[in-house]
């Protein structure tokens, strides 16, 4: 006889986890479990059967697979998330007592997470990277553009603006565009790198604002992963077109408004071990040690004297 199977134990209802359940798992809020989706490229599924899958109720709610719940709980991420609400609460204590010594040194000693260890398991060879550029170009583009206020830092806008200029003096240098297209959304361009067709979409040079209805704090998230990812990508294109990466900017063009025109190209100077001398060979003959050396010197005599060199003067060279 076969093993009974107990109700919400198997199937559909083991193999999917409600967004309420995942995070209940991750001990973490919903804001960080939405970061951690959006980082790792995790995104709600639909099951065949949805009442199967939320054990017998038919509320709405989204569905995630079981598996990806259980390799979000391996992230170093999610730890450095824990930490860092442990320092939240640690520094408004402190600000709160007016321990300002143990306030500073908190602040100096606050957890910061990197994402290069995703950008290495999301894109494993470099042409998958490139083909996924897109969306992070246009992204880097408009932000680029925005205005700073209390949501977007002006350091944040900076760096963007870094790196927007960074991929257009790359495509100048090697040639790359192939199409531009002019829309009411603005710029469309298209380059190939790699053999790999990139479009992406600049906005015209407007006042932009950014509209109330819009979560930025996602757009923030998404941004954080193309930021990382683009430095990646230039690094490995710089270094292959010999150039050095990053490009040296010129602080006054800079303040003149020069935009692109203030980074400077250079050509990495590549440390080439010097060359050992050859080996020279030595050879006995008649008792006389002749080497490699002595026959290249009498060569070259050869050719300075002007002698025909089909017949040339009899030299001893012994």
């Amino acid at each position: 006889m076969g093993r009974l199977k107990q109700k919400g134990k198997a199937g559909a209802a083991k193999a999917y986890m409600t967004r309420s359940a995942a995070v209940k798992k991750l001990q973490c809020s919903l804001a960080d479990f939405r970061r951690l989706c959006i980082l790792k490229g995790i995104f709600p599924r639909e099951p065949r059967n949805r009442k199967k899958a939320n054990k017998g109720s038919s509320a709405p709610t989204n569905f995630y697979y079981a598996k990806d719940i259980a390799y979000l709980a391996h992230e170093p991420v999610l730890r450095k998330l824990r930490e860092h609400k442990a320092f939240a609460k640690k520094l408004a204590r402190a600000l709160g007592r007016g321990e300002w010594s143990s306030a500073k040194s908190l602040e100096d000693n606050k957890p910061v997470y990197r994402l290069d260890h995703i950008i290495k398991e999301r894109y494993p060879t470099f042409v998958d990277a490139v083909r996924d550029i897109d969306d992070a170009l246009c992204m880097i583009f408009l932000f680029a553009s925005l205005p700073s206020d209390s949501k977007v830092s002006p350091s944040l806008i900076e760096n963007c603006a870094r790196l927007a200029a960074e991929w257009q003096l790359y495509v100048m240098h090697t040639h790359s565009l192939r199409k531009v297209f002019l829309s009411i959304k603005g710029v469309y361009y298209q380059a190939e790198v790699f053999d790999q067709t990139v479009t992406w979409l600049v906005p015209y040079q407007f006042t932009q604002t950014i509209p109330t209805d819009v979560d930025v704090r996602v757009m923030l998230t998404f941004l954080e992963l193309y930021q990382t990812l683009l430095g990646f990508v230039f690094f490995k294109l710089y270094t292959d077109a010999g150039l050095v990466y990053p490009p040296p900017l010129d602080v006054q063009k800079d303040e003149g408004a020069a935009g692109v025109g203030a980074f400077n190209l250079q050509e990495a100077k590549v440390n080439r071990p010097a060359t050992t001398a050859a080996k020279s060979k030595v050879v006995e003959v008649d008792g006389k040690r002749i080497s490699s050396k002595d026959v290249r010197q009498t060569i070259k005599s050869i050719s300075a004297s002007g002698s025909d060199p089909l017949h040339p003067p009899a030299i001893d060279l012994f």
